[in-house]
């Protein structure tokens, strides 16, 4: 006898709305949206916003050869890692503070307020060319700032998006969605260096500029929280074991090419020709376009394998071969160099996506946490927040040591990359078995014709 299909199980359904309506004015003035509209206007906002914030840290490494050219006082590179390490420690250090801030207060309001106040701030430091300021405790303050403010948009992006989203495939789904990463290097590198040939000012200006718009829009139409339009809250599946070890190390490494690859590229002669720094800046965008490819496969892997650590932990040692490839035989064209170039970023920016991501917003769910979800924005800025603090160094490191050559720069990368694989490996301990147990119970249930008991019946949209 046939069994009865089971029942559906519905979309959360709205619940009364207040007087004069609720959530943002936006949003207010739209007819009523389902639940899974709201989701994807979630995703979308979260995504603009936070692509905007990397937009806006972009313009340093685009300028660099700029500013060694003709502004005193950057013509020694030390120098100008001395400004990106201002940002970075003001960063990681303006993390914890906003973590709280952000589980505090209304993460709609707060968003927009850093990411207009960002903008300000990003264009304090152009302000600088306008003025013919050269005086280095201008620059590093203004990074200082920026730093500080800047903090406000991670913790803020991922508890929102934690809060309208969890379940089996939030590896999957974060990795695409953290593709705002890149998109906003991509963004920022082609919008830099277009505005370069007006003068260095502009490039910090516009994307200033820019991330300003975009937080009015998060004001107007984001809703932080289910709740927040009229649903009940997403159901919470927690978890009981997460590792953000080797994060700080991974973070070196990404934000060592977020700020110095555009320069490297400048002063390597590709197929015999050295090219101008916005020309330099156009092609780097390709290592954050293999980035996305990354951090999305990344996802999609630790989600089959039910194994973030173990993901994280092969693309760091994968990492290693991929660096000094492109450092060997990057030069030897352009073809070469773009896939090198991709392949490297694929690599390096894979498991830190992964880490500062899903990880992130598993960990919110923690048993610990009791269910208090509210905490997401505090343990997402403390994993980041901590990861900054390892970002600073790469930087800071790379403005000293390239003075003696490349070689010395890309063997620091490499020795970066296996420390934090390595720092892993107690988790992968522990999830190989689990692993090759999965595995052996999906193919003993294959033979016997029964369904694979750790595949659960979808009653609900999670994606």
């Amino acid at each position: 006898m046939t069994k009865p299909p089971a029942p559906a199980v519905p979309s959360p359904e709205p619940l009364p709305r207040l007087a004069g309506g609720r959530g943002p004015r936006g949003l207010r003035s739209l007819p009523a949206l389902s639940y899974n509209t709201h989701r994807a206007l979630v995703l979308g906002l979260t995504f603009l916003a936070y692509a905007l914030y990397h937009a806006s840290r972009k313009p340093p490494s685009i300028v660099k050869r700029e500013l060694a050219r003709s502004w005193p006082p950057f013509a020694d590179p030390a120098l100008l890692g001395a400004t990106d390490v201002a940002f970075l420690t003001s960063y990681s250090l303006g993390m914890f503070v906003a973590g709280h801030l952000g589980d505090c207060l209304d993460l709609r309001r707060f968003l927009a307020f850093g990411m207009v106040t960002s903008g300000a701030a990003v264009a304090l430091f152009g302000a600088g060319y306008f003025l013919g300021l050269h005086s280095l405790a201008f620059y590093v303050v203004a990074q200082v700032i920026a730093g500080l403010l800047q903090s406000t948009g991670w913790p803020s992006v991922v508890a929102i998006v934690g809060n309208w989203f969890c379940g089996r495939r939030r590896g999957l789904i974060m990795g695409v969605w953290n593709a705002h990463t890149s998109v906003g290097n991509i963004t920022g590198s082609l919008v830099a260096a277009a505005m370069l040939g007006y003068g260095w000012g502009w490039s910090f200006v516009v994307p200033g500029g820019l991330i300003a718009l975009g937080g009015v829009l998060v004001l107007f139409f984001l809703a932080p929280y289910p709740q927040y339009v009229g649903f009940g809250p997403s159901p919470i599946e927690p978890v009981t074991d997460e590792s953000t070890d080797g994060e700080d190390i991974s973070a070196a490494v990404a934000y060592t090419f977020l700020y110095w690859l555009p320069f490297y590229l400048s002063q390597t002669a590709i197929g015999g020709q050295h090219m101008s720094a916005a020309s330099a800046g156009y092609l780097s965008v390709l290592f954050d376009v293999g980035g996305i490819v990354g951090g999305v496969l990344a996802g999609f892997i630790s989600d089959q394998l039910n194994a973030r650590a173990t993901t994280a932990a092969v693309f760091m040692y994968l990492a290693i071969p991929s660096l000094f490839l492109f450092h060997a035989y990057g030069s030897t064209s352009k073809a070469t160099n773009i896939g090198l170039m991709m392949i490297s970023g694929l690599f390096v920016n894979g498991p830190y996506a992964l880490i500062t991501t899903a990880v992130s917003a598993d960990l919110g769910t923690h048993k610990s946490l009791k269910g208090d979800s509210r905490a997401l924005a505090t343990v997402t800025a403390i994993i980041d927040g901590t990861g900054s603090l390892g970002a600073a160094l790469g930087p800071f490191i790379t403005g000293f040591i390239s003075r003696k050559g490349w070689d010395s720069v890309f063997i620091m990368l490499a020795l970066c990359a296996l420390v934090a694989a390595v720092s892993l490996s107690s988790h992968v301990k522990t999830e190989i078995p689990q692993i090759i147990q999965k595995w052996r119970n999906r193919s003993t249930n294959t033979r016997n014709g029964n369904a694979d008991p750790g595949v659960q019946p979808l009653l609900v949209d999670e994606s």
